[in-house]
């Protein structure tokens, strides 16, 4: 008994039945999409390209999204690959500087996607500089003891609650008039409370598979009450096309700019410590012990996805933290599952009408179950804390000043 117990493989590389693993990848891709559109949409915002660039840039995003996932939990040999069940998204930290890059790059009165050739010159360039420095920037490890990731992950987790407030209020945002105002705050508020009222239910009432699955439910159900109500539109799936395939280099031949490139270094060293960090927090929530290969193996797939999305007409890419937090939340470790969620964002990025449906979830019910899960990063962060002796002022410095700025 004990030899079979000590040879069965980890719970990260467990692979559920296929009825399981389907289900349970639908849920972190509900959870993922609306982070993942999020990014093309400002850039084609604030580069001001039209409608049809602009499905182009979100259809490349998931294709290259999925891809990115497959090669971070499933890996590619020894050297690429976190293989921890780790969702890849578009960078947050990368939206201000792509736009500074392609609004600087299109002359005045030129087509707006002019400047985008530079700017994927400049994703392809550092790229290809993130895989090749990776084992270098994990050296530091040392300098990332627990005070320092549990701090991280704890101003993470609450940073982030900032994103979920954000798409809670954006009805109130949309609405004109002080009255219209006022009811679409109250409909906000009562979407968003309704998705985490069923998250918490779900996790007290249910054990096993039927818990896993309560930020999933969550969606459908106030997805669906919304529906009824008449305040989600399903509108954009008839509209949308059947098939849309991207293809490399869609709009034209990569640029490269020494200032543009030096720019998204800057970029990249910073999403680096975000990918350490969540590698730490999904080690923390699998029981896995992270060394400095599996940074180094994780920053490399970081490289090689960022340089396929310069490719593929998409953006620079990390790891996404709600789906760490869903991780934790579900308590399913099984990076397979991660894998098969890559696979269904390839499909949504192939079938515009697929991903169409998934777009129609109300913002509010997204935030909602997003707010749950930033808040289980910031609760990863707080059990690596009570690791720490807090008495010692030292440690009390760096996290009361941390939290505080």
């Amino acid at each position: 008994m004990a030899s079979r117990l000590s040879s069965a493989p980890h719970p990260v590389d467990q692979v559920p039945p296929i009825g399981k693993l389907t289900v349970l990848g639908i849920q972190h891709v509900l959870a993922f999409y609306a982070g993942a559109v999020v990014v093309p949409l400002v850039i084609a915002s604030g580069l001001r390209l039209d409608n049809h660039t602009l499905v182009h840039l979100i259809n490349a995003d998931l294709l290259t999204c999925g891809i990115a996932t497959i090669i971070q939990s499933a890996g590619i040999g020894r050297f690429i690959g976190v293989k921890l069940p780790l969702i890849q998204g578009v960078t947050f930290t990368a939206v201000s500087p792509l736009i500074a890059i392609g609004a600087a790059a299109t002359p005045p009165g030129a087509d707006p996607t002019t400047g985008l050739a530079t700017m994927y010159g400049s994703i392809i360039a550092v790229g290809l500089i993130v895989f090749l420095v990776a084992p270098f920037f994990a050296k530091l490890l040392r300098f990332f003891p627990p005070i320092v990731t549990g701090t991280l992950l704890t101003v993470m987790g609450t940073t982030l609650l900032s994103v979920s407030a954000g798409d809670i209020v954006a009805w109130a945002d949309r609405a004109s008039g002080d009255a219209a105002k006022a009811t679409a705050t109250f409909e906000a508020l009562a979407f968003a409370f309704g998705t985490i009222a069923i998250i918490v239910i779900i996790q007290r009432l249910f054990k096993g598979f039927m818990g896993t699955l309560s930020v999933l439910l969550a969606l459908l159900i106030m997805t669906a009450v919304a529906f009824a109500m008449g305040k989600t539109d399903f509108s954009g799936v008839g509209e949308a096309t059947w098939l849309g395939i991207t293809t490399p280099f869609y709009f034209g031949i990569p640029k490269f700019s020494l200032t543009a490139i030096f720019a998204m270094i800057i970029v990249m060293a910073v999403t680096a410590v975000e990918t350490t960090g969540d590698v730490f927090a999904t080690g923390e929530v699998v029981g896995k012990r992270i060394t400095p290969r599996d940074i180094a193996n994780a920053l490399r797939a970081d490289g090689l996805s960022t340089l396929l999305g310069g490719v593929l007409n998409s953006f620079p890419y990390t790891c996404f933290a709600q789906n760490v937090g869903l991780v934790r939340l579900t308590r399913v470790k099984s990076r397979w599952v991660v894998t098969a969620a890559g696979v269904f964002m390839i499909f949504l990025g192939l079938l515009p009408k697929a991903g169409a449906i998934v777009a129609a979830i109300p913002q509010p019910v997204i935030g909602g179950a997003s707010l749950a899960m930033f808040a289980n990063v910031a609760v990863v962060g707080i059990q690596t804390l009570s690791k720490v002796d807090l008495r010692d002022n030292r440690n009390a410095v760096i996290v009361s000043t941390s939290i505080g700025l």
